[in-house]
């Protein structure tokens, strides 16, 4: 439990504008970028090659993206590693270790389908409006995140909501959902993506970059049933018709 916090649940705090499925290609309008080959050096594509090297703000966001992209997808045995050279010219040696182990075969084959959808899921759940780094539990139906008989199921059982989507598809998009009397205690924990974030001026809710807010998780997604891991199975972007819109890939995240 403490070594999962510290790597990854206390670690939420992705810019909701590395959410941009042209973050890893700010130079062409290829949202496949990042899934043109297995995770190396050698085989990335070269617009994605020529983002995460950019000196620039446009690199930092795609290094924030893919960096966060590699906890999801791999697991602690696995890294990426390049090095890049800033406008100063100092170089920087970069290494992002696998963590959830979403997409594990990204390492050796191009990011599927499946993998697609768990680690847009993934980014999305771990985006802060704030940025800043608050724990949570990530759940979902995958032996990765399936946590039924870990300790954080009875520390982290307040439900914030469920995220899903795909932005490496032909078609971006990503979803979130949310536990409405569980609201006002997410956005108090500066959890704001699930709900939305509140305007202090106008008071309009606002999305987390490319998270569209679909409204309560349990007009959307498949009730959570203790047999089943403590998570949604499936949600779906149109309740009237579940069998054309479900995703069997919904992160669902719990809070303390």
């Amino acid at each position: 439990m403490g070594e999962a916090q510290s790597a990854l649940e206390g670690d939420n705090a992705l810019n909701p504008n590395a959410l941009n499925p042209n973050a890893l290609n700010p130079n062409a309008l290829n949202p496949n970028a990042l899934a043109i080959g297995a995770l190396s050096i050698i085989s990335l594509g070269s617009q994605a090659l020529t983002a995460i090297l950019d000196p620039g703000p446009n690199g930092a966001i795609s290094r924030e993206h893919l960096r966060y992209a590699v906890e999801c997808a791999l697991e602690s045995s696995q890294s990426f590693r390049f090095g890049w050279i800033d406008a100063s010219g100092v170089y920087h040696d970069e290494i992002y270790t696998g963590v959830l182990g979403l997409a594990r075969s990204w390492a050796w084959d191009p990011l599927d389908g499946d993998g697609q959808r768990w680690v847009s899921a993934c980014l999305a759940a771990r985006t802060n409006y704030y940025r800043v780094s608050v724990a949570l539990s990530s759940r979902g139906p995958t032996k990765a995140i399936n946590k039924q008989n870990s300790p954080e199921v009875s520390t982290f059982t307040r439900e914030e909501g469920a995220f899903w989507g795909n932005i490496y598809g032909s078609s971006p998009a990503l979803y979130a959902c949310h536990v409405p009397e569980n609201d006002a205690s997410s956005r108090a924990a500066l959890r704001d993506c699930a709900a939305g974030h509140i305007d202090e001026t106008t008071g309009a809710i606002q999305p987390c970059g490319e998270i569209q807010l679909l409204g309560p998780c349990s007009s959307y997604c498949d009730p959570i049933a203790p047999k089943n891991g403590i998570y949604h199975p499936s949600c779906s972007t149109d309740p009237a018709n579940r069998p054309a819109t479900r995703s069997l890939h919904p992160i669902t995240v719990f809070l303390e």
